[in-house]
């Protein structure tokens, strides 16, 4: 069991730097941290509002178009990620594997600039002020209240200190080296192509009503429409003109369809701007912003990773992981859409996962990290790792009373459990896609790395830390090596070679090193010398994917089930540890009832999934636990605090869902 989490280190600093004449201030990217092979608990480390940026005078191009937010498209609301949806009760829910589907299709015509705070999914992140000058200048929370109940955007400009000002929403760049990003004004390349955008859209509301803001886009590095800059916009500056705001939820569009090819690179895809004379009754201008994107009328499937969990609110310990998209449970999102028959979507992670192969910031070994940035795993054009090459992103979150942002060193670090889902979501995709060499050769690559922490009979963890050189993990899991007996077994199938079924039967046999059949159990597996037996905590999943995977091996498997429901049953579902019995877990319930469908034990399994069904949010996905605390018995990585899970939606045990739903064993081989 892989259970390190958040050990925090290592960041972007936030500062502001006067450049011709504007003042910028810049955060690195959004953030979150900590990592398991599955569901990842809460750190502790605080997370609060951001700064934000802006931009010069705008003038109207185009009449303003106003949609009121009521009228939005309704496949455009966050709502896929609501919180705190009651269990539904209704068995007519959609099936898990529509909410993993859907939760790509909501990509699939928008570009996001802002969709939440720290959120994976936003593009132009680095913001730069302009005003008339340099004193007080505002900060843009970019963790207010948004239209959705999630976050939005507040922005303010006092007009007793500033007769104009504005931010400006760029990209910016990230040299070769560089942990720091900088302004970039248009003199390197760094614009997004949005060819094929029909619009902008975005929501905003006034603090009172009544307040005159401008919004616009591109423009940058030019000056009265002509390039001043050898890397300018493509597109001049569009804007709205000065539109003026309620104090209600409107959505606003930027009609873009008349720039055609004029979009190919974009560096400045969101500003606004406000001054006195638009607002002399007033000598404050405060507005709320939420849901900036850009909208195209043909879709783009892009590499894709899903986010873990729902977003927790800001400021909390959860929100640390909000952009986070688990190893794990994408590999598991890969193999429900591939049962599914979603083929096409199920690439879109698998190619996810291939990019990251490829593109790490450092290694070429074949490892994978434990968690990268959810939304496109591309970095940002003009974003360079310490190669000088496009990069993986990786997940972090914004400590804006440190004004750093941080990485994990679990979710930085690699561990074979997660290696090996890998490998199995990548040969489903090649099953589907026998032309396409590339997952297999994927895999295998993953797999030859995996070879390099055998260690007498088994595996061991994988690595922890920061490049270049990452603390080895000492300890063999049984919930690892047992991944492996499926991924190695596979692979030896498809490729014939001897050496991934030795390795298969390597696993397999540390595995059985740690079942101890006097109590019908598995063991988690070792302590850090590699060889003591870690009896400390019996977690249900070394019972169930045991089980699973293993094939006429020696264990009594009515006697391991029978542990389970005597030590791990609780509320109709399972514990994730034997005797704690504090809540359920609802990953591990769905394992238990795919093991139920393994055993042919029909009327068991179908009890469990009308449980999982009557506990479904609307959606059709599940929740990690029936409540908030639910303990492990395991405690996040160099920290005191016990690893939980709580009741927030999570695409892990909804993948687990949909193979109950599918009857599909995924460590079958």
């Amino acid at each position: 069991m892989n259970n390190s989490k958040s050990e925090l280190i290592f960041a972007c600093i936030f500062f502001a730097i006067i450049f011709i004449g504007i003042i910028i201030s810049q955060i690195y990217g959004p953030s979150q941290s900590n990592g398991d092979d599955k569901a990842q608990s809460e750190a502790s480390s605080s997370v609060g509002s951001s700064s934000a940026a802006l931009t010069s005078p705008a003038s109207s191009s185009e009449a303003p178009s106003i949609v009121t937010a009521s009228s939005a498209n309704p496949s455009l609301e966050p709502a896929l990620n609501s919180v705190s949806a009651a269990p539904n009760g209704d068995l007519n829910v959609p099936l898990a594997v529509d909410y993993i589907e859907n939760s790509l299709k909501e990509y699939d015509n928008v570009l996001y600039i802002y969709r939440d705070y720290v959120d994976g999914a936003n593009n132009y992140t680095q913001k730069a002020w302009m005003g008339n000058n340099y004193k007080n200048i505002p900060e843009m929370n970019e963790a207010a209240e948004g239209r959705d109940g999630t976050t939005g955007i507040l922005a303010e400009l006092d007009l007793t200190n500033h007769s104009w000002g504005g931010y400006l929403f760029i990209n910016g760049l990230l040299q070769a080296g560089s942990t720091l990003p900088e302004l970039d004004f248009g003199d390197n390349k760094t614009g997004l192509d949005l060819t094929g955008a029909t619009k902008l859209v975005f929501y905003a509301r006034g603090e009172k009503g009544g307040e005159s803001v401008s919004f616009f886009l591109g423009g940058l590095g030019m000056e009265m429409g002509k390039k001043s800059a050898p890397h300018a916009d493509s597109a001049p500056q569009v804007s709205l003109g000065y539109v003026t705001l309620k104090d209600s939820w409107e959505r606003y569009e930027i009609p873009l369809s008349h720039l055609n090819r004029d979009l190919i690179s974009i560096a400045c895809g969101f500003g606004w701007v406000t001054n006195d004379v638009s607002n002399s009754d007033s000598k404050l201008v405060r507005f709320y912003l939420d849901d900036i994107y850009f909208e195209f009328a043909e879709p783009k499937l892009r590499p894709m990773f899903l986010t873990s969990y729902a977003p927790a609110p800001a400021g909390t310990d959860g929100a640390i992981i909000n952009n986070a998209a688990y190893l794990y449970d994408n590999a598991l999102a890969v193999m429900a859409l591939s049962y599914a028959g979603k083929h096409q979507r199920a690439r879109q992670i698998a190619d996810a996962i291939v990019y990251a192969l490829d593109h790490d910031r450092f290694f070429t070994d074949g490892r994978l990290r434990n968690a990268y940035m959810s939304g496109n795993p591309q970095s940002y054009p003009g974003w360079f790792s310490s190669r000088g090459e496009e990069f993986a992103r990786l997940p972090s979150f914004y400590d804006p009373k440190a004004k750093k942002s941080f990485e994990d060193s679990n979710m930085v670090g690699t561990t074979t459990g997660n290696c090996a889902w890998a490998i199995l979501a990548l040969m489903e995709v090649y099953a589907n896609n026998p032309q396409e060499k590339q997952y297999l050769q994927a895999a295998q690559k993953i797999a030859d790395f995996i070879l390099t922490l055998q260690s007498g009979q088994g595996f061991l963890g994988g690595y922890e830390d920061w490049e270049p050189k990452p603390k080895k993990i000492s300890y063999k899991s049984v919930e690892h090596n047992t991944d492996l007996i499926t991924a190695f077994g596979r692979l030896a199938k498809l490729t014939s070679n001897d050496v991934y079924q030795k390795a298969s039967k390597s696993a397999e046999a540390f595995v059985l090193s740690m079942y101890d059949d006097k109590r019908g159990l598995f063991y988690t597996g070792t302590k850090t010398d590699g060889r003591t037996i870690n009896k400390a905590v019996i977690p249900l999943d070394c019972q169930t994917w045991t089980l699973l995977a293993l094939k006429d091996a020696p264990v009594d498997s009515q006697k391991i089930v029978s542990y389970i429901e005597a030590h791990m049953s609780v509320d109709g579902g399972y514990d994730f540890e034997a005797d704690s019995k504090d809540g359920v877990w609802n990953e591990g319930t769905a394992q238990v009832g795919v093991l139920y469908q393994k055993l042919n034990q029909k009327p068991e399994a179908t009890r469990i999934l009308n449980y999982l069904t009557e506990h479904k949010l609307p959606d059709g996905s599940l929740t990690a636990a029936d409540r908030d605390g639910v303990t492990t018995g395991f405690l996040v990585s160099g920290t005191d605090l016990p690893w939980k899970y709580d009741r927030r939606k999570h695409l892990g045990a909804t993948a687990w869902l949909s193979f109950l739903e599918q009857n599909r064993n995924p460590l079958s081989y």
